[in-house]
């Protein structure tokens, strides 16, 4: 009998390739960053402007753990002043592309909430009084 679809995912084996993987893209910084850079190049000015209340260090750290991790590269061009352009890899523009599905998921299936409605947590820690 061979092993089911969940034990070859999601088995031991597969466990620690699928933490790093999350490591690299599982921030909030990340997602974004990546799912911006799909569009085609940036420069960190314009990531910074388009994604609302990312301060410049996490921006920076969220950019290195991506060229790190092979999904975005970071390319010199030999100009004055000097600039630098940021751009999904092969693998970069792959997970961009399942971003985009996971959005248009959540989009129909009004998984997407407001800023303002009240987490399930919050629910609890209210009643709890803490």
């Amino acid at each position: 009998m061979s092993p089911s679809h969940s034990q070859r995912t999601h088995g031991p084996d597969a466990c620690p390739a699928v933490r790093e993987v999350l490591n690299r893209v599982g921030d909030k910084w990340s997602v974004l960053v990546v799912g911006l850079l799909g569009d085609g190049p940036k420069r960190f000015g314009e990531l910074r402007r388009s994604i609302e209340g990312i301060s410049q260090r996490m921006l920076t750290l969220a950019l290195r753990n991506l060229e790190c991790g092979g999904l975005v590269a970071r390319r010199h061009h030999a100009t004055f002043p000097p600039r630098v352009d940021y751009e999904v890899t092969g693998p970069g523009r792959e997970l961009s592309e399942r971003l985009r599905v996971l959005l248009a998921w959540m989009q129909a299936n009004g998984v997407v909430l407001p800023a303002n409605q009240e987490q399930p947590h919050d629910r609890a820690r209210t009643r709890r009084g803490t």
